[in-house]
């Protein structure tokens, strides 16, 4: 989507009745107008379902804008400031999701760097959007591109077939991914795949870099271990995480319009992980401070057992977990999702698996057998609702 395009997409707003301040709430798989869609007959517009209901009455939008057409929102909710651009829920793992603004120039900020640091040519270069775009992960790919004048194609949603082709087909040099995706596509056509939404033990090739970033900064703030140009990361001496610099959200919103900031005195945000620096200066994230497990006085890390486990044949899919235990404070507990119901692994063998690269106190004293495990839109697992 070039300049021009914009400028028409922003004619049709005010002709719809969108004004200056007003919020449009955006439901569907993409935003409307942009990607390659069919012509089909109007429909009466779907109701929201419970969830996103529940979200659009903490937004309160002026109006709602689906794939199936708009309909009224809330004509008595308070006015975005003149500098705000964006309105967006957190995909967090825990807790419910925190309303967050976004300014033009914090947006623009962040997209700046992250071309900066990939050494993005809007005239060689091509971004591709599959992504769900109600999380930055997939949303922040078309902002990078709307902010810079790069050109973008957008899907509906993640194809394999699609996305691996895309460098063929569309001329696509770049594109946005999570783990559970790229495991399904060859990277090696593209110049550049970003990666994040979760934890990613596996080696990948040289053009795919990890990120580490909030909905709270924009997306991805570090790359590779290094932040962005303009970016700012603190690690304290007990390893918690704090971040800072000009593509952070403006705030909180809360319902009666308020935004409460999310900055201590300083600019600097607290985000709830633990890491630390290596002795090459990358920050290695270890992962939530919530999530950390503290067995008979050892702590143990989550994501580091799981990628230990994730190498058993028998293993499809895994997440750790820390139970109750009157012993030992807290006990490991394995999540697995088998390769074969018929012959899943046995805690024996975990364990057996796991000490071959692992203190004892990381080996798992408890397993879960599942036919899946909850995560979010975005790969991510959702620990808070592992059973207990």
């Amino acid at each position: 989507m070039v300049r021009r395009e914009r400028w028409e997409a922003a004619r049709r707003a005010r002709a719809g009745g969108h004004r200056p301040g007003g919020r449009t709430g955006l439901r569907g798989r993409g935003p409307p107008g942009l990607g390659r869609r069919r012509r089909r007959p109007p429909r009466r517009p779907a109701p929201p379902r419970p969830g996103a209901q529940q979200l659009l009455a903490a937004a309160r939008p002026h109006r709602v804008r689906t794939a199936d057409g708009d309909r009224p929102g809330d004509p008595g909710a308070p006015t975005l400031h003149h500098t705000d651009a964006l309105v967006i829920a957190t995909s967090g793992t825990t807790g419910a999701p925190k309303l967050l603004v976004h300014t033009f120039d914090g947006l623009t900020a962040h997209a700046r760097a992250v071309h900066a640091h990939l050494g993005v040519d809007a005239d060689r270069d091509r971004w591709l959007a599959c992504l769900p775009l109600a999380h930055l992960g997939g949303l922040g790919v078309v902002l990078r591109s709307l902010l810079t004048d790069t050109p973008v194609d957008v899907l509906p949603g993640f194809d394999a077939a699609t996305v691996a082709d895309a460098p063929r087909t569309l001329g696509t040099t770049l594109t946005s991914l999570v783990p559970t995706t790229l495991d399904r596509i060859d990277p090696s056509p593209y110049r550049w795949v970003v990666l994040g939404g979760s934890a990613d033990p596996t080696v990948r090739p040289a053009n795919v870099v990890h990120t580490y970033g909030l909905t709270e900064t924009g997306g991805g703030i570090v790359y590779g271990g290094t932040p962005l140009p303009g970016a700012e990361v603190h690690v304290a001496a007990d390893g918690a995480i704090s971040l800072a610099g000009p593509m952070l959200a403006r705030g909180r919103r809360t319902r009666d319009g308020t935004v409460v900031s999310l900055t201590d005195d300083q600019g600097w945000l607290a985000t709830g992980d633990l890491g630390r620096w290596t002795a090459a200066g990358r920050l290695e994230v270890d992962g939530r401070a919530d999530d950390l497990i503290v067995s008979g006085g050892e702590n143990v890390w989550p994501a580091t057992v799981e990628a230990a486990l994730a190498t058993h044949p028998k293993v499809a899919e895994v997440a750790v977990q820390g139970q109750p235990d009157p012993e030992w404070g807290q006990r490991v507990a394995a999540h697995v999702v088998p390769t074969d119901p018929a012959d899943p692994p046995t805690l024996a063998e975990l364990r057996a698996h796991a000490k071959a690269t692992l203190p004892a106190h990381a080996a798992p004293r408890a397993l879960v057998l599942s036919a899946g495990l909850p995560r979010t839109a975005l790969g991510k697992v959702r620990r808070s609702a592992l059973p207990t």
